[in-house]
């Protein structure tokens, strides 16, 4: 194993423990071994008598693989938009929600809540469709509300994105108050609640994080040259508008689709690339994809931790992540005092 494989081996390892332990805790605890026996009896041209209760197929297919799968996605698409965002503004500050993505997904969700939309098909796919189209005008405005002539300042565009983020939080707040009957289910989407379950929000998000995430994996090497300051990059012949314009587009895509289906789950875009950046290095090349893997990771061991810390209740994982990110994001402040890693 090379020096530069090292990395890409650990957090691989880590993410299939986190998955194996995703799907096998829960309310009804499925032994590894018997895991792995289910999922090989489903393969084919390979033949297993079923020893294990039908309950555990049912479980394993219907209820904990979808789940478990779109958590992974959601960190994935978190933590690599966080660290395409810290590098695009070159501020270690920035997460995946800086530039209004978070406010206007949630204003869009609690709006459909609001209107009391019908217990359809379709009307189950309102709140994340919702959500998603919130998203999306929001970062068409902020981006337009910044540009100035042919230039997006990216001091701007953070300011944007803040007066509009107040804005949309202070009207989704009065929405809440207005609509006493969706009030506890707009509260656990904002917490960080699925709202829906099986495979069908897992294939709606794919190709959203496929493209955005696809993108963001091809930009190391702008992202590299962006640190030296955009005047420097552009003299070394780096088309800095349209590499930011495309940066934008695909973070705030990919974070749109994970925030509308898996609801607003604060710090894994932070903490992750921090993470990251302090262990393996700032090379964006890699920290890009060190950071899909990590977010994977970290978003599905704080899941499993929010459905057994109070079972059979199952806390939002957006507050699990949360209570111990704030304090983990301090404690990466005070050392960065004494030692420079960015």
């Amino acid at each position: 194993m090379t020096k530069h494989g090292r990395p890409y081996l650990w957090n691989s390892i880590i993410l299939m423990g986190a998955l194996t332990a995703s799907v096998a805790i829960g309310s009804v605890f499925i032994p590894p071994l018997t895991l792995l026996r289910i999922l090989a009896a489903n393969l084919p041209f390979i033949t297993i008598t079923p020893d294990w209760p039908q309950t555990f197929t049912t479980i394993l297919f219907q209820v904990r693989l979808p789940h478990t799968v779109l958590m992974a996605l959601t960190g994935a698409a978190l933590a690599g938009s966080g660290a395409a965002y810290q590098g695009l503004f070159r501020n270690p500050l920035a997460d995946p929600y800086l530039i209004g993505v978070a406010s206007g997904a949630g204003l869009g969700a609690v709006l459909m809540m609001a209107w009391r939309w019908p217990q359809t098909w379709l009307g189950f796919y309102a709140v994340p469709i919702a959500a998603f189209v919130g998203a999306a005008v929001t970062v068409f405005l902020v981006y337009n509300l910044a540009r100035t002539q042919q230039t997006v300042p990216t001091t701007t565009l953070i300011l944007a994105g803040v007066a509009f983020s107040s804005f949309a939080t202070a009207l989704t707040s009065f929405l809440m108050l207005r609509s006493h009957t969706e009030l506890r289910r707009a509260l656990g989407w904002l917490l960080g609640g699925a709202v829906l379950s099986g495979w069908d929000p897992v294939l709606a998000v794919l190709p959203y994080l496929a493209v955005g995430l696809g993108l963001l994996l091809t930009a190391g090497h702008a992202l590299n040259v962006l640190q030296f300051g955009e005047e420097q990059a552009q003299q070394l012949g780096l088309s800095v508008e349209r590499t930011k314009l495309i940066l934008i587009l695909a973070a705030s895509l990919t974070t749109a689709a994970a925030v509308a289906f898996s609801g607003i789950i604060g710090f894994i875009g932070l903490i992750v690339p921090h993470l990251m950046r302090m262990t393996w290095g700032s090379d964006y090349k890699r920290l890009i994809p060190l950071s899909i893997l990590g977010g994977g990771s970290a978003l599905l061991l704080a899941d499993v931790l929010a459905r057994t810390l109070l079972a059979p209740q199952t806390l939002p994982v957006g507050v699990l992540t949360a209570l111990a990110g704030a304090p983990f994001f301090l404690w990466i402040l005070r050392r960065a005092k004494a030692q420079v890693y960015w």
